[in-house]
C-alpha cells in the first residue's frame, strides 16, 4: 500500500464516526469542514490532512479515564468495576480523537510498578482490534489511523529499579519509558518539588546506563533540575522530557523546566513534549490554547523545532470533566508548589478532538507542514528510533 493510499484511506476514517460521514459534499471545497457530528467546531481542508497524514504522539495521555482509574483506587474495597476499563463510547472518542500514539504512564511506587504493567499489558489483550503495544518502532506499521491505536507503556517513577537487573525484568515486561523520579526524592536522584535537589545517586546513573543498553528511554518530566542535568551527562542516549513546560512562560513553576535544562534535554539528541496542564502553562488567567502553543514555539525557538512535541497530561476529557471526588483526590496528591486553580485544562485543549485545534493554531503561525508533522509526532517517533535501537 502506498503513502498515498495510506493518507486517503486515514481522510475518510477521520471523517466518519460510527459509520456515518459526517461531511456531506466531498466535490465542493468552501475552506472548512464540520468534522465531527457533536460539535459545531470547523477545520481547515489542510488541518484534517495533516493529522490524517502524520502518525500523531500523545507522550502523556490514555486510552482510560484518569477520573475513573483515581475513583476506582479510593472506592476498592466497595467492589468497583476496574478503573483502568475502557467503555464503548470512550474507545470511540480515542479512535477519533486523530492520535495514534499514548504514553499512558501513571506515577506508581515500586511495589505497585509490576501490577501496573501486568494491568497495562491485560488493556491490549481485552481490545486487540483496537490497540496495540509498542515495543519497537516496527510496530508502529501495525496502526490504522481511526481503527488501532499503538501504546508505549512507560512509568512515571522508577522506585521499582532496586537494582540495574530490575530494568531487565520490566523491560521484558514490556517497559519502554522511565521516568528517573515523580516529583520527590527516591533512590536515583530527585523530584522537582524537593527543597534540595541532590542530583542522579549512583545507582541512579547505574540504571540509566542499563536503561541506555536495552533500549528503554530516559525521561525526566518531574525531575529535579540538577537531576535532569545529571541525567543529560550521564546519558548515552537521547533523554526525553515527555510533558512538561517552559518555566520562562509559566511564572517559574516548579514542574516546568528552565532553559539550562532544556538546552542539555536537546543537546542529547532529545524531545520535550508539553504538557496542558493550566498551572503549568500560564500563571495569569484566561489560559487558552493559544498559551499552550506559546510553549512549543518557545522550545522551538530556544533549541530547535525537532526537539518539541506533544504530552498533554491528561485523558480524552480532561480533568476538569472528573467528579468532586476524584477532583479532590488529585489536588490533596500533590505539594502546594502545583499552585492549582479553579480549573485544571487548558481552555480550547481539553476535549478528544484537540489535536485539530493545535494544528489549526500551528497554521495560523504560520507554521510549514513539516514543522507540524514533527510536533504532531515525528520528532517522537525518530527520537525512540534511535533509543530502542539498542
Amino acid at each position: 500500500m502506498t503513502n498515498d493510499t495510506k493518507h486517503t484511506l486515514a481522510r475518510r476514517r477521520l471523517l466518519q464516526v460510527g459509520g456515518t460521514a459526517m461531511i456531506g459534499f466531498p466535490m465542493l471545497n468552501f475552506g472548512s469542514f464540520r468534522v465531527f457530528a457533536q460539535s459545531d467546531t470547523r477545520y481547515s481542508q489542510r488541518a484534517i490532512d495533516l493529522v490524517a497524514s502524520t502518525q500523531v504522539f500523545d507522550m502523556l495521555s490514555a486510552p482510560y479515564s484518569y477520573g475513573a482509574m483515581i475513583e476506582a483506587s479510593l472506592d476498592e474495597q466497595s467492589g468497583r468495576s476496574d478503573g483502568f476499563a475502557v467503555p464503548p463510547e470512550l474507545m470511540q472518542d480515542v479512535l477519533t480523537s486523530g492520535v495514534d500514539v499514548l504514553h499512558p504512564a501513571v506515577g506508581v511506587s515500586g511495589d505497585q510498578a509490576m501490577a501496573f504493567i501486568a494491568r497495562m499489558n491485560a488493556l491490549v489483550a481485552e481490545h486487540p482490534e483496537q490497540l496495540a503495544r509498542i515495543d519497537g518502532i516496527a510496530d508502529l506499521e501495525r496502526l490504522a489511523k481511526g481503527q488501532r491505536v499503538g501504546l508505549i507503556l512507560g512509568i512515571q517513577n522508577s522506585d521499582h529499579f532496586r537494582s540495574p537487573d530490575d530494568v531487565n525484568v520490566f523491560y521484558h515486561l514490556g517497559q519502554r519509558i522511565s521516568q528517573l523520579t515523580y516529583n520527590r526524592q527516591n533512590l536515583l536522584g530527585s523530584g522537582a518539588t524537593d527543597r534540595v535537589d541532590g542530583g542522579v545517586s549512583s545507582l541512579g546513573a547505574q540504571v540509566i546506563e542499563r536503561m541506555n543498553g536495552l533500549g528503554m528511554a530516559v525521561d525526566v518530566s518531574h525531575c529535579g533540575d540538577k537531576t535532569v542535568l545529571d541525567a543529560c551527562d550521564l546519558s548515552s542516549r537521547p533523554v526525553l522530557i515527555t510533558h512538561s513546560n517552559a518555566r520562562q512562560l509559566a511564572g517559574g513553576h516548579v514542574r516546568a523546566k528552565p532553559d539550562v535544562a532544556i538546552k542539555a534535554m536537546a543537546g542529547t539528541g532529545g524531545v520535550m513534549g508539553i504538557a496542558a496542564v493550566r498551572q503549568f502553562v500560564s500563571a495569569r488567567e484566561p489560559t487558552t490554547i493559544k498559551h499552550y502553543v506559546d510553549h512549543i514555539e518557545y522550545v522551538a525557538k530556544l533549541v530547535g523545532v525537532e526537539h518539541v512535541g506533544i504530552g498533554s497530561d491528561q485523558d480524552m476529557h480532561g480533568y476538569d470533566s472528573m467528579s468532586a471526588q476524584a477532583q479532590q483526590a488529585i489536588r490533596s496528591g500533590y505539594s502546594s508548589s502545583y499552585a492549582f486553580r479553579e480549573k485544571i485544562d487548558v481552555d480550547g485543549f481539553d476535549h478528544p478532538r484537540r489535536v485539530f485545534d493545535l494544528v489549526q493554531e500551528l497554521i495560523r503561525r504560520k507554521r510549514s507542514d513539516s514543522d507540524i508533522r514533527g510536533i504532531l509526532g515525528d520528532n517522537f517517533k525518530r527520537v525512540l528510533g534511535e533509543i530502542w535501537s539498542a
